[in-house]
């Protein structure tokens, strides 16, 4: 059974940062993309970067390009999320996801696992 289980959100002030982590577990993701998307509260899910589990390869949203970092550990099976200049505008319940991505319209599509979810509310 698969698993994606998040950690590391909380209460920021604006400007300040967190590390998110994603700790995967349940099968091989060697043929997949790990990313991590973010919803608030009235809002549609939106996606917010992703990394190809054996290459590395990242994609952000232009929102958060220049501030937050993806990463992944493959021994720890784990992907983080490092958030930087973090802004009111990015509190948001943060979720991390898993699948045979492939991209449309510079939306991945295709994710097939998702985490529960941790909140990151920026305080201004």
């Amino acid at each position: 059974q698969v698993q994606l289980v998040e950690s590391g959100g909380g209460l920021v002030q604006a400007g300040g940062s967190l590390r998110l982590s994603c700790a995967a577990s349940g099968r091989t993701f060697s043929s997949y993309v790990m990313g991590w998307f973010r919803q608030s509260p009235g809002q549609e899910r939106e996606f917010v970067a992703t990394i190809t589990w054996t290459s590395g390869s990242t994609y952000y949203a232009d929102s958060v390009k220049g501030r937050f970092t993806i990463s992944r550990d493959r021994a720890k099976n784990t992907v983080y999320l490092q958030m930087n200049t973090l802004k009111p505008s990015d509190t948001a319940v943060y979720y991390c996801a898993a699948g045979p991505t492939y991209y449309a319209g510079g939306y991945p599509y295709g994710m097939t696992y998702w985490g529960k979810g941790t909140l990151v509310t920026v305080s201004s």
